[in-house]
């Protein structure tokens, strides 16, 4: 959207009119407002609250210095100094131009009294503890009045000006403002979503509590004169399953991906939990394989925990397989499962 920036010019007045006119016509054409002294060249203690307004309205502050300190308002400083004054204070960008060689100006548009003089050093002073240029001729101000304020507008971008045309209504800017407030509600509600567990989760299974596994597998001989099926069941946490089956989804998964992690959790487990059994003697003991249906009560149970969702990912037309992967609440119990605690040092060990 296309700015235009408001820039207060303070200076005295009919000792540098023709500097004036060439800063004023370096501001329009770099496409600024000018304001300043043009609006109110009688300044006295009643418009000083509107010289203040018209300060506080504009982006930028332009001050400049020659010969004369100007007229003395109420508080000891001429009202340039008290413009400038106030500039500073409520934190406008502010920009000194000041003659660089006083001594050669003409005696007519001087200060004439020491008191004068000296107010006019102390402000030249104060004047140069800010941004500030020298200058020698109304052409030579304007040439550093379009350089320094290009150079102020791309080190403080201000607020600006734009056309009523191109603001929103009052109907788009309460739209606007609703939008605005339902994307706040929606990042609050995915922060969330990082970290709790979804509505109802409560009441369900998980954690430690444990869930039957049924399974079968198969008993085989050296020489495969006997390979018979047999049918069992065990007992995991909903921990354990996650901790599992959660790396698989961290990108996403298919069910061929998952059931096999969970045949060799079952594989561990009763290998040992069969070691010495009589039924058993001289067989292998392989092809462990979950019951369809507790297989996918898990994804169920997983699902209404929130810990994992069904992937959107676009797929070929000849892939209809399903695809799983972790909730950002998936990912952070997931996290919390796996990753390596710091271990506390009671003293000190040595290997071996």
């Amino acid at each position: 959207m296309e700015k235009r920036y408001q820039v207060f010019v303070s200076s005295t007045f009919i000792d540098l009119q023709e500097a004036r006119k060439e800063v004023m016509q370096a501001l329009l054409e770099l496409d600024c407002i000018p304001s300043g002294m043009e609006l109110f060249p009688a300044a006295d203690e009643d418009q000083w609250s509107l010289i203040k307004k018209v300060i506080d309205d504009s982006d930028y502050y332009i001050v400049i210095l020659a010969g004369r300190y100007g007229s003395i308002g109420p508080e000891g400083y001429s009202y340039t100094e008290m413009e400038y004054r106030y500039a500073t204070e409520v934190g406008k960008p502010v920009i000194g131009f000041v003659y660089k060689d006083p001594g050669q100006l003409p005696a007519n548009v001087c200060e004439e009294t020491p008191e004068g003089k000296a107010k006019l050093n102390n402000f030249r002073i104060l004047a140069q503890q800010k941004m500030c240029r020298f200058w020698e001729s109304p052409s030579d101000l304007g040439s550093q009045v379009s350089r320094s304020l290009v150079q102020l507008i791309k080190s403080k971008p201000a607020i600006g000006w734009v056309r009523a045309n191109l603001v929103p209504n009052e109907s788009a800017a309460k739209e606007i403002l609703k939008l605005h407030h339902r994307i706040e509600e929606l990042e609050q509600e995915i922060k969330l979503a990082k970290t709790q567990e979804p509505e109802g989760a409560a009441e369900l299974e998980k954690g430690s509590d444990e869930f039957e596994i049924n399974y079968t597998f198969r008993g085989i001989n050296t020489y495969n004169l006997i390979n018979n099926e047999y049918t069992s069941s065990v007992l995991f946490t909903w921990d354990d399953i996650f901790f599992t089956l959660s790396p698989l989804m961290i990108n996403e998964a298919g069910d061929y991906t998952l059931v096999p992690p969970l045949n060799s959790m079952i594989e561990v487990f009763s290998q040992d939990y069969f070691k010495g059994d009589k039924r058993f003697e001289g067989l292998r003991l392989a092809q462990f394989n979950i019951n369809t249906d507790d297989y996918h009560t898990i994804i169920i149970q997983l699902r209404a925990l929130g810990l994992i969702a069904q992937s959107d990912k676009a797929r070929s037309v000849k892939d209809s397989g399903t695809y799983w992967k972790l909730t950002p609440y998936g990912d952070t119990v997931m996290t919390r499962l796996r990753a390596k605690k710091k271990q506390r040092n009671e003293g000190l060990s040595q290997k071996s």
